[in-house]
Order: C-alpha cells, then structure tokens, then sequence
C-alpha cells in the first residue's frame, strides 16, 4: 500500500473534485481524502510527503503517430526556421553517413519559409551521394532528392497516383516534392527497419512521453507499430496505456481473425479503423467547399466520400470496430458527417449495442462549415482535435481560408454544443507535450506570445479544467474506459503524475513550462526526479 499526503490533488472527480492524500494498493486507488481522514484510516510506516506539490490523473494523447514519433527522434531534425538551415543539417548528417545509404528527415514546413518549397537540385548539391527523402511537418507531403526518385523509379513519365500529386518542374521532370499518396512510392523503397528495431524505439521513446507527463496513448500507425507494442508487452516493459488503430487495408485482416473494438487487456486494447477523408492545411490538400483564398482553382482533395466511408463503415461496424476519420477541410468534414448519419442508421437497424454505441471519432476537425457545427453531438461523434494545430497553423489558416478561420479548431462550439473533447497532439506532426497543447487550448497563443494578449479567435478558448479534460477525462471516454482511467478515484487505475507547478493557478502564459517530477503507471513510478 502506498499513501501519498501534503499534495494539491485535482482529481477531475466532480463528487471530489479536491482532496490532499490518496491510497493506492494493486495498481489502483483505493481512497482519496483529506491528510488527516486518509492517514488515521490508512495507517503506514512510510507515506510519500508530496511536499504540497499538484497532483493530476496521468495524461492521454488521443492521437498520437507512436512508431513514427519514435523512429523521428533518429533523424534529421527538419523544423528550421529558413530552408538554408534545414539544408545544412541535411549536409552535416552527409558527412557522417556511408554512400548509398539513405538520409531520412522529417519537420520541414516551407510556410515557414521566405523561399518556399525546395526542389531535389538543392538535396543533390548538398548529399551527392546519398539518396534522401525528407517528410514534411503535416506528413501530408514529402521533399526528395534525385538519387531517392530513382531508386523509386519516379521520372516525368510516372503518372500521379491515386489520391496524390507528383510536383513536376516546367519541363516535365519529377522537382523532388511528393503531395499526399505520391510519397508512399518513395516509402516502398525506404529500408525496413526491423520489428526489433522498432521495439527498441518505441521502448526508447515510452520513457520521453513519461518525463511530459503522458501515461497514455491513442496511437494511429500500422501493424508494425502494433507488433512492436505486444512484444513490448510481453517482455512486460510496456507501461504506457496504448489504444491501437487498425488502418483500412488492414480492416479485412482484422476482421478476419475476429478483432474487435476494446479486444485487450487496460494496457493495449483495440480501438477504431482508421480512414482518410482527405489531405492536410499547409500542402492545400485539405478537401473544401469552396476554393483556397490564395489558390481560386484548387479545393483540395477528397480521398472517399461520403458513399465509400459509408461503405467502409457497414463492414466495420457489423464486426464490431469503431471508426476514426481524418478530415480537415469542411468538405471532408461535411462528408464524414453524411457518411456518420447514415451509419448511425444502420446499427440501428442492426440493433447493434443500442445502450452503448460505438464510439466513432473524427481525427482533428479543422475547419466546419456553419451547418456542420451541432452535427457532431447530435450523432454522438467525438471530436478528437489537437489544440497544438491551432496556434501552429493559425497563420496558414488565416492566408489560405479566410473568413473561414473563424470556425478552425473550434474547441469551444464543439464543447457548447455538448461534444466531448479528445485531445492530442499528431506527433511527431507537432510536439507531443501536452502542456503544450492546454496551454494552445487556454490561450490560442503561441509559446512566444503571438498573435495578441486575447489570442486567435479568443472565443474558441477554454478554461484549464476544460483543456486537462481533454487528455484525461475525454480521451479516457473515446477509449472507451471511462470507468477507470482518466480521474483519481476509488477503483480507478493508479496513473498520476506530480508537477512543479498547479496549472489551475499559474499564469495562463506560463503553462507550458509546467512540467512532472514524477509519473505513475499503475502504481509503479516509471519515471521520478524526486528522491
């Protein structure tokens, strides 16, 4: 039995919303109370003095790329403020790297670029003899160099795939950036890290997530990703609670063996079919109603629409799985939310679990037409959104849709309409600190204080409760495991963390340097700065 006391403990339990000591026994809580109730009644040798510091129920990112985040921290670090620099790291890992193996980076953003887009010229100038594929921030796009399209047999006579675009030069010659599916014919001649490798990886990367206060995941990545977790598991050195996605391909597979929504156990479980609706803001391939401000012939595009997300929702939902879609733009939005209609018609035609639905998501809901807005409620759709994009994109948004922006990442019409929130982060897209996303939620600022003192579109923020809830309470509920995680309650699993700061009380500016000094999966401390 463990008694930690002297804390500030915020348990997101409304019927004990404080308390200042909690029992924990088997990797569960027990009690939680007042120092003095919990002390006579849970006598110990030896209670951890939480020395007056906060307490909250352990983090979730609801949306998380976790093999992707893992393997990006052995790459090149492309999120450079000038193209130049991103250039220069490119060179400098050259030096390093044998010929003819390949250089991999990921975080470049040419919208944070004076000059824009780069071209495969500049890759070959500075790695002449390595081939080179750099992923962009969105994940949506990719830069390589000439070597790369060569060994992906990419020339001017390669025809756009479909569902993406190869960029070409004025004489018809592939210019190095892969829109959407193009980049996948690069990736299938990528080297293959190994299962083990990625074990490693991720086993690496779990203790990161820890040190940011994060005991849980939602991850969206393939079925490596997904072998990698249960060996993890077996070996018993998972300790991050991980919902894991099924991508479409894999559905008929899953199916198959007869996989299910919530099949695990409450450290890896199943969740939904993950599905793509359409692209991303920065390349201007998020699909839209009407056409880009800066673009007045492009609106993007439409991966399925409502009909074929229909389509791959009826197979899903008769075997049990849940949906997620990605969807950006309004009208990717839009169709989702059409295909979410009919869907809800037909499990009830099937009577499938009338007193307690699937819980079908969509991933980020960007931007809404007016319309649109109630639609997730009354269907019973959890956004699951990324209060990061917001201030990471606000500029972008404003330039490319306008009067538009006014309803991106609109956190607090979803929540009047009655909505719960996930949140998450898309890492590696964006970092995966989660005091920097409720620190996006509260302020709509950047870390820099920009753009104003109200923040973008301030009245699309909330409040602290509502953001926390977001990665614990919400996140919790689109897990379907609402009943045990999420809050420090009796019978709830043991996952907290100890911070340096009360987020309830500092300045709003200042809560993303909150940051833990102890995590706990469990009731087992998987990562402490406290003696």
């Amino acid at each position: 039995m463990l008694v930690i006391h002297n804390a500030k403990i915020h348990t997101m339990h409304q019927p004990e919303p404080y308390a200042s000591a909690i029992v924990i026994e088997n990797g569960r809580i027990l009690a939680t109370g007042s120092d003095e109730n919990i002390r006579s009644a849970y006598p110990t040798p030896k209670p951890f003095n939480a020395h007056g510091r906060t307490l909250l129920p352990g983090l979730t990112d609801a949306h998380i790329h976790l093999e992707s985040c893992a393997l990006s921290l052995q790459v090149v670090n492309c999120e450079t403020p000038t193209r130049e620099e991103c250039l220069q790291r490119v060179a400098e890992r050259s030096i390093v790297t044998p010929p003819g193996e390949w250089i991999l980076g990921h975080g470049w953003n040419q919208n944070s670029w004076e000059e824009g887009y780069g071209n495969a010229a500049l890759l070959d100038d500075i790695a002449p003899h390595n081939p080179v594929f750099l992923t962009h921030k969105s994940l949506h796009t990719a830069w390589a160099n000439s070597a790369a399209l060569h060994l992906a047999s990419v020339t001017r006579n390669t025809p756009d795939p479909a569902n993406g675009r190869i960029g070409k030069l004025p004489n018809g010659e592939p210019d190095g950036i892969l829109y959407e599916t193009a980049s996948e014919l690069v990736e299938a001649v990528l080297p293959e890290p190994t299962l083990e490798q990625v074990v490693q990886a991720i086993g690496s990367a779990q203790a990161r997530l820890w040190q940011l206060g994060l005991t849980g995941v939602h991850d969206f990545d393939r079925a490596r990703c997904f072998s990698a977790l249960q060996v993890l598991h077996e070996r018993q050195q998972l300790k991050l609670r991980t919902l894991k996605s099924i991508s479409l391909e894999n559905l008929p597979h899953a199916i198959e063996v007869g996989l299910r929504t919530g099949f695990g156990d409450d450290m890896l479980r199943i969740g939904s079919v993950k599905l793509f609706a359409d692209g991303a803001l920065g390349p201007h391939t998020a699909a839209m109603l009407q056409p880009y401000e800066d673009d007045p012939t492009n609106l993007g595009l439409l991966m399925l629409d409502a009909e074929e997300l229909f389509e791959h929702g009826c197979l899903a939902v008769s075997n049990g799985i849940s949906m997620a879609v990605h969807a950006i733009g309004d009208r990717a939005n839009h169709e989702v939310l059409s295909a979410y209609t009919q869907l809800r018609e037909f499990e009830r035609s099937l009577s499938l679990r009338p007193e307690r639905p699937l819980r079908h998501r969509i991933e980020h809901v960007q931007v809404l037409h007016p319309d649109d807005l109630p639609r997730l409620t009354s269907l019973d759709i959890i956004p699951s959104m990324q209060p990061i994009h917001a201030t990471s994109d606000m500029l972008m948004a404003d330039r490319y849709w306008g009067k538009r922006a006014a309803l991106s990442y609109a956190w607090r019409e979803q929540l009047n309409h009655g909505a719960t929130l996930a949140f998450g982060s898309d890492a590696p897209v964006e970092s995966p600190n989660p005091f920097w996303g409720i620190h996006a939620a509260v302020t709509r600022r950047r870390l820099d204080g920009s753009p104003s003192p109200e923040g973008w579109y301030p009245e699309q923020r909330l409040s602290v409760l509502e953001a926390i809830q977001g990665f614990t309470t919400g996140a919790a509920y689109a897990a379907g495991m609402e009943d045990r995680l999420g809050r420090l309650a009796p019978g709830y699993l043991a996952d907290l963390i100890i911070l340096d700061s009360d987020p309830f009380t500092c300045p709003p500016e200042e809560l993303a340097q909150v940051h833990p000094v102890a995590t706990m999966v469990g009731g087992e401390w998987v990562w402490t700065t406290l003696e």
